[in-house]
């Protein structure tokens, strides 16, 4: 006769995901004042993003589909009027967030936390009336998550074509947006548990010829989470190692090289926000540097482009394999391409979205300087990569003249980061550039002030102008 099977015998031994679910559901005055003083910077540069993008084709047709498919919810498309159901508001603002390549990213674990965290968080907070102190709390456990579930899975998904932001995004959206809902330790690790079966994302949009795509990823992401949450909380089950254990996530996108002991290694002793890269240009992160390095030197020395015989550019293997396209075909073609963003940098406004619009990129004067740009791998680069993006440049002159510099930290990353007043003067940039009525002054003020606040909708309100936009944009 067989020994029966008891209950206890059947149940998984904790494992390295459970640990860190359970790790960041219980966080709470303990979190560090300064984790949560960047969580509120966070927020604003996301918020700020958002604002910009919802006013870009992309963001408009997210929009649109989703207001014209949608009955009347309680979460906000921010920068518009109607409220929608709750994962539909995490499509729309996660889009946007991801739609002008200015949101955050974690430069070690290859990926965008921000725009996928941010409005995960803030549509899950309307749905239950967060607190401020919860939605703060949330996104600290949302990068965390991010960034743990990101580095366990190593370089192999991003090697074979898929984008870590839309891989590990769900999962870490279902976090945060489990614990701004409070949900209890079980529901929660069915909210993952789902994510992880929504996890996808090819990155073919990097070889030319991007399209959208892109910009909806984090927005698909962050829809997931919340979706996936909300599931959980109505009693929809998930297994509890779908991340970590046998034909989970780390199983089936990390392989071999997976390390699920990075998901709570050293739990509570350093924080992933607190590496977070702000981005200083509406480009892609590895060429912010050379773009920097180009404009310092323009300012410097006076460059004429029309003297300049070649540009060098010197960086990692993965960045000349994957952003060396010079001849750009539309917006995101070019927001990835050194060639164009080095001559642009020589010839115009980087910082300026309007840079990068279908008519600029068509410019001849620019289109001949990408020409003469070649990219080199440089072993520093190769070194330190992709905890740093370091990079080198040189522009040679058609007398002769050679100007060179180089760096291992752009403005904007943990080694040079953006102080406060940076961050405020980006966030009112993009308010002005979207166009919408917006008082940026109170929005900075309820995000300076959020933990004191009852709730959430406190501060989304102002996101949700009253006037002066329209159903249709």
């Amino acid at each position: 006769m067989a020994t029966p099977i008891s209950k206890t015998s059947q149940e998984p031994p904790p494992g390295h995901a459970r640990n860190l679910i359970e790790y960041l559901r219980a966080l709470g005055d303990e979190t560090p004042r300064d984790a949560i003083d960047k969580a509120r910077w966070c927020l604003l540069d996301a918020i700020g993003c958002a604002l910009l993008g919802v006013r870009q084709p992309w963001g408009k047709i997210m929009a649109e589909e989703v207001i014209a498919d949608s009955s009347r919810g309680s979460s906000t498309i921010l920068g518009c009027v109607d409220e929608v159901a709750s994962s539909q508001a995490a499509l729309c603002n996660g889009t946007a967030m991801h739609g002008f390549e200015l949101d955050d990213l974690l430069s070690a674990a290859l990926v965008h936390p921000g725009a996928v965290i941010v409005p995960a968080v803030l549509a899950a907070g309307e749905a239950v009336d967060a607190s401020g102190v919860q939605i703060l709390r949330a996104i600290v456990a949302g990068y965390e998550a991010t960034a743990r579930i990101s580095m366990a899975l190593g370089t192999e998904p991003s090697q074979r074509g898929f984008h870590k932001t839309s891989v590990v995004g769900p999962v870490a959206g279902a976090l945060a947006a489990g614990v701004a809902m409070r949900l209890p330790l079980e529901q929660l690790l069915s909210a993952t548990g789902l994510a992880c079966s929504c996890a996808s994302g090819v990155k073919n949009f990097a070889l030319g010829s991007a399209g959208m795509v892109k910009r909806m990823h984090a927005g698909r992401a962050a829809e997931a989470g919340v979706r996936m949450a909300m599931l959980a909380r109505r009693g929809f089950t998930a297994p509890p190692t779908a991340i970590d254990g046998k034909f989970g996530l780390l199983d089936a996108f990390g392989g071999g090289r997976a390390q699920p002991e990075l998901l709570d290694a050293g739990l509570g002793t350093g924080w992933a926000i607190d590496d977070v890269w702000v981005k200083v240009y509406p480009i892609c992160g590895w060429i912010q540097g050379v773009v920097q390095l180009l404009l310092a030197m323009r300012e410097q020395v006076g460059i004429d482009v029309r003297e300049v015989e070649k540009i060098v550019v010197a960086t990692s293997a993965f960045a000349v394999q994957n952003n060396a396209n010079a001849d750009v075909c539309d917006t995101m073609d070019a927001q990835y391409s050194i060639p164009y963003c080095a001559a642009l940098a020589l010839t115009g406004d980087p910082s300026d979205p309007m840079a990068f619009s279908p008519d600029a990129i068509r410019d001849p004067m620019n289109s001949s300087v990408a020409r003469r740009v070649e990219l080199v791998v440089d072993p520093v680069a190769e070194l330190v990569y992709p905890r740093q993006f370091a990079c080198r440049v040189e522009v040679h002159l058609k007398n002769g003249e050679v100007h060179r510099a180089e760096t291992r930290d752009a403005h904007g990353t943990p080694g040079d980061p953006c102080d406060e007043e940076e961050r405020i003067a980006k966030f009112n940039r993009m308010v002005r550039l979207s166009g919408l009525p917006i008082p940026a002054q109170e929005v900075v003020d309820r995000v300076c002030r959020l933990e004191t606040l009852p709730s959430v909708r406190m501060l989304t309100r102002l996101l949700s102008p009253q006037r002066g936009v329209t159903r249709e944009l």
